[in-house]
């Protein structure tokens, strides 16, 4: 039994004439009835009866043709999933983010996306650098974004952005009218803080020591997201990512800059040795045109 007799045996079944299953195939109405004799050599019964002039399907041919058309039916999954990784790779996206990232950055990517590909299944994960790293090298997550302190090793990263930190505060608060902050600015003022770990708390406490400035932190939190939302409900302010400053916009916080800058550097993250799919390059073009 060949490939070629079962597909003139089913377009024969799905058409009901010679002719039409030679045009479905593409080839000549002998050269069907030859597939056809063939097959019924290779099965060894009887596929059609010719009852004035028409071929009619046997009762054998009909139990036949449920296994061909449920065979024919896994073909047309198998081609719709070729065309899928052809054209997406997996069909889903698998997307790892850290906190300054998730809250109006990568969401509005992912809108982006989905518009464009609403059939593509994603997944969007919020935790720390760290654990996106991990994910990344475990095969949690196609693609990451995190921030600068993780270890590189292990995976393939590049320079997603480097921004200058901001001061976060009430509208109301005294700094509001400044329009730069200086380290002088910030003693004996009560400090929200990210957590002693973050490399750009390491670079704030670093040039507030160099001016002797010992920073009164009322609070610790990894995330500038809520430091944002604390500053905009107290007096105390804080050094943030600017990437989630524009969730915050017309709200009760303003932000100031802060000099000398210190940087916050994030990077996008792959599996290492592993060429990126159309569907994380194309994800991954539209996230850098969000910055």
């Amino acid at each position: 039994m060949k490939y070629r007799q079962v597909e003139a045996f089913h377009a024969l079944m799905i058409s009901g004439s010679t002719v039409r299953a030679a045009e479905i195939m593409g080839i000549t109405q002998p050269a069907v009835s030859r597939l056809i004799a063939d097959l019924e050599h290779s099965v060894r019964f009887t596929l059609f009866d010719r009852i004035r002039g028409r071929l009619v399907a046997t009762p054998e041919a009909r139990l036949f043709f449920r296994e061909v058309d449920e065979s024919f039916r896994g073909l047309d999954r198998l081609r719709a999933a070729a065309a899928g990784i052809r054209d997406y790779g997996e069909g889903t996206l698998r997307i790892g983010c850290f906190a300054a990232g998730s809250v109006s950055l990568v969401p509005a990517a992912i809108r982006a996306f989905r518009a464009k590909h609403p059939d593509i299944r994603l997944t969007f994960h919020v935790k720390s650098s760290a654990d996106i790293r991990n994910g990344i090298v475990d095969g949690q997550y196609d693609i990451g974004l995190a921030a600068d302190e993780i270890d590189n090793s292990g995976i393939d990263s590049q320079v997603f952005c480097s921004y200058a930190g901001v001061i976060a505060m009430p509208k109301d608060h005294p700094l509001a009218g400044h329009k730069v902050i200086t380290p002088t600015d910030l003693a004996d003022i009560a400090l929200l803080g990210l957590v002693a770990e973050d490399r750009a708390r390491q670079r704030l406490d670093a040039l507030l020591g160099a001016e002797g400035i010992n920073p009164n932190y009322a609070l610790e939190t990894p995330n500038s997201a809520t430091i944002c939302a604390l500053a905009e409900d107290g007096n105390a302010v804080g050094l943030v990512n600017p990437m989630v400053t524009r969730h915050y916009a017309g709200r009760n916080v303003v932000f100031r800059p802060f000099e000398p800058n210190v940087i916050f550097r994030s990077l996008l993250l792959y599996p290492a040795n592993v060429q990126k799919s159309r569907l994380i390059r194309e994800f991954s073009g539209i996230l850098l045109a969000q910055r």
